[in-house]
């Protein structure tokens, strides 16, 4: 889950000017990193092996 201080301090990196596109764009992509993370931290990940044999089935 994102915290107040991460979006805030991510906030401020943004240039003087932004669009709304730009800081939604933005905090989409710290969302899905910080699910991404916990995902992985909770093992709910594919093992590499695994991604190989699926891409091999799809590419025949």
């Amino acid at each position: 889950m994102l915290t107040k201080e991460t979006v805030i301090a991510h906030i401020k990196a943004l240039p003087e000017n932004f669009s709304l596109d730009e800081l939604m764009e933005k905090l989409l992509f710290l969302y899905k990193l910080e699910m991404s993370l916990e995902q992985s931290k909770n093992k709910q990940t594919t093992p590499h092996e695994a991604v190989k044999e699926q891409f091999k089935e799809w590419l025949q």
